[in-house]
């Protein structure tokens, strides 16, 4: 039997007051990008418009595909390779779906973070990649 890395995605949304966040309901708990797994066909770019609307209400313009995040311990619950996209919006986000509440922060005002997301804002805000 044959064990692979789940696909995931994650998205940098970008407002003008900053990025947004959303504070996860389910484990782990914590802030994170909005994101989730990428459905039985499902196109990656599909899935992150769709998790962000599900878990910010926010209609986002994708601007392009940031980096692939495989490290096998970035998750705790399993196995995941996650494809970060950056994306525009207007609006106020919301927290919805599996979000408790969505907020706007800055570089300097982010709040500790699951998953490895520290890293991909680091690499986001020192633009590595």
């Amino acid at each position: 039997m044959y064990r692979n890395p789940l696909p995931t995605v994650d998205i940098i949304i970008e407002l003008e007051q900053g990025i947004v966040l959303i504070e996860r309901k389910n484990p782990p708990a914590g802030w994170a990008l909005p994101g989730g797994f990428v459905d039985y066909g499902e196109s990656y770019e599909q899935a992150a418009m769709r998790e962000a609307k599900e878990e910010t209400g926010l209609d986002v313009t994708l601007t392009r595909q940031f980096h692939t995040y495989s490290n096998p311990n970035r998750d705790q619950r399993q196995h995941t390779a996650s494809t970060v996209f950056i994306a525009k919006a207007d609006g106020q986000p919301q927290g919805l779906d599996d979000a408790l509440q969505a907020q706007v922060f800055r570089r300097d005002t982010l709040p500790p973070l699951a998953f490895d997301h520290a890293q991909i804002l680091d690499d986001y805000f020192s633009d590595r990649y």
